[in-house]
């Protein structure tokens, strides 16, 4: 059987998401061989978020002028070396961090392009399904990464080395499927020698600002927190980073199972992402205060997944009707750069509960996400 181009994209998309998350449990592994900190753990989370909105600054803009392949192809064999690079950095905090570092610029990169990329590639044949198959494939990617490097992590052979060789060889094979794609960026014939049209039609920006981009950092933000925030600041008795590989492959599964149910909630998809943020972290609020409840922190991280999966469907969706025709690059650049701004939750909660105790920071949290459902509820109306 012959894939389709957007599927053979989809399959890019998820190879390249897999390695994001492949160091998420080997942080503890770090920990312990470099003598790191919370701080510095949650840190080093956060660092991949800042090359990501690095990227973005160019990634959009240049997919815009250049096409997309020219983009999303080359950041994709960033994203390789930089797996690569990890086999060189477990002895070096500072490497970790600037191998983390262009781990984040390449997979930024490839994420908005991509996607865009991925969503038109779809329309050109007729299908609407790009916009869940390209959350589908990322929050898949997600999920796999965290919990094949936990398992190998614990008890396999090579655990700071073998997981990201293994992601380099799946890239490898992904980058060789996407070759064959079309090119699918087409420019208004009326555009040639003229200024380039703003990135969103006339009052898109308004919508953009106060309803998609509220949301859109609930796409990292919830799963980000229940894969680096909370195991550190909880803890596991046992097994820490097989559990915290499993957490994570809950987080990122529920989000990838979750995405295809834009297609069923329409309007509501982006509510109903809002209140998973509301059961998430007053779940996780709960397993902090009250040790009994510890392992509820497992289903609450499920609802975190979810809700970032939902989240991240339904923001992809809203995209091409505030896009100028061949604008779409770059708002997509500008939706992930906001979503991105939720990889810092972890090092936030990690500070304010370095003041306070997590239980209460993590109920501040979900209240509001409670507001956030309300505010989205009406703006679909």
């Amino acid at each position: 059987m012959t894939w389709s181009p957007d599927r053979r994209l989809a399959v890019l998309l998820l190879a390249v998401a897999t390695g994001t998350n492949v160091p998420t449990p080997l942080l503890l592994l770090y920990r312990e061989r470099l003598a790191m900190t919370d701080a510095s753990l949650t840190a080093i989370f956060g660092v991949y978020a800042l090359g990501l909105m690095l990227a973005l600054a160019f990634a959009g803009r240049a997919a815009d002028q250049l096409g997309r392949r020219r983009v999303v192809l080359p950041g994709a064999v960033c994203a390789a070396a930089a797996s690569a690079l990890f086999v060189l950095a477990v002895d070096s905090e500072l490497l970790l961090y600037v191998v983390r570092f262009l781990q984040g610029a390449a997979s930024g990169t490839v994420f908005s392009v991509g996607s865009a990329w991925l969503v038109e590639t779809a329309l050109r044949r007729g299908s609407p399904a790009g916009p869940r198959t390209a959350a589908v494939a990322m929050t898949g990617g997600f999920a796999i990464g965290p919990v094949y490097a936990g398992l190998i992590g614990q008890w396999g052979p090579w655990p700071l080395v073998l997981p990201y060789l293994l992601h380099v060889v799946v890239l490898l094979v992904a980058l060789l499927a996407a070759r064959s794609v079309a090119e699918s960026l087409v420019r208004p014939p009326s555009s040639a020698g003229a200024s380039p049209p703003g990135a969103f039609r006339p009052g898109a920006r308004r919508t953009a600002l106060l309803v998609v981009a509220p949301l859109a950092i609930c796409v990292y933000a919830f799963p980000a927190s229940a894969i680096a925030a909370v195991p550190v600041l909880v803890g596991f008795p046992v097994a820490p980073v097989a559990l915290t590989g499993l957490m994570g492959g809950l987080a990122l599964g529920a989000g990838a199972l979750a995405a295809p149910l834009q297609g069923r909630l329409g309007p509501r998809t982006a509510p109903v992402a809002a209140a998973c943020g509301v059961v998430g972290l007053g779940g996780t609020a709960l397993a902090a205060a009250v040790p009994g409840l510890l392992l509820l922190a497992v289903p609450a991280s499920v609802a975190l997944g979810a809700g970032g999966g939902l989240a991240l469907a339904s923001g992809i969706s809203r995209l091409p009707p505030l896009a100028n025709e061949g604008r779409l690059g770059t708002v997509s650049a500008a939706f992930y750069a906001t979503a991105y701004i939720g990889f810092g939750f972890p090092l936030m909660i990690t500070t304010l509960a370095q003041r306070f105790s997590v239980a209460p920071v993590l109920a501040v949290l979900a209240g509001l996400c409670a507001v956030l459902a309300v505010q989205q509820e009406r703006a679909r109306l």
